[in-house]
């Protein structure tokens, strides 16, 4: 077994030596700069069969004749306990009239690289599949109506 192919413990992370994010270790592309760390195969088979968990895409549009808006985009994963593990700040900068911004929030899962080696002629016979993912969504409180786009076309909940 090469080096580039050697397993990682599911979770364990690096920096991209481009963009100096920190990924998983074992990826073989960035996912934030989408350069090439290492050219293994195996795991681009494995990034390529990531899925989407969750995709999120919202727009704001400034209205026209308003003062300059500011915004920062802050990004907060909580644990099944309901516990705060990371919060950043991933952007921020401001919007003159008649500007618009569209925000993306994605979370893709693949399946973890199996700590032991598996011969190769066992890897290409069978093709690995992750398992789908659960994703849960919180509905809205009974009686509750869903938000409206206010004229700024920032959605805001009624009261």
């Amino acid at each position: 077994m090469n080096v580039a192919s050697r397993p990682a413990q599911p979770g364990r992370t690096r920096a991209c030596p481009h963009c100096k994010a920190t990924i998983l270790e074992s990826l073989s592309i960035c996912p934030g700069c989408l350069h090439h760390l290492r050219f293994d195969q195996e795991a681009a088979k494995r990034q390529v069969a990531a899925s989407s968990a969750l995709k999120v895409e919202g727009l704001i549009r400034h209205p026209p004749l308003d003062e300059p808006w500011e915004y920062f985009v802050v990004i907060s994963v909580r644990n099944d306990r309901g516990e705060e593990v990371t919060r950043q700040v991933v952007n921020v900068g401001a919007l003159q009239g008649s500007e618009k911004r569209t925000f993306t929030l994605s979370v893709e899962v693949l399946p973890s690289q199996a700590v032991t080696a598996t011969p190769p002629a066992q890897r290409a016979a069978a093709p690995v599949k992750p398992a789908a993912p659960a994703v849960t969504v919180k509905p809205a409180a009974p009686g509750a109506s869903a938000p409206a786009p206010s004229s700024s076309g920032i959605f805001k909940r009624p009261n």
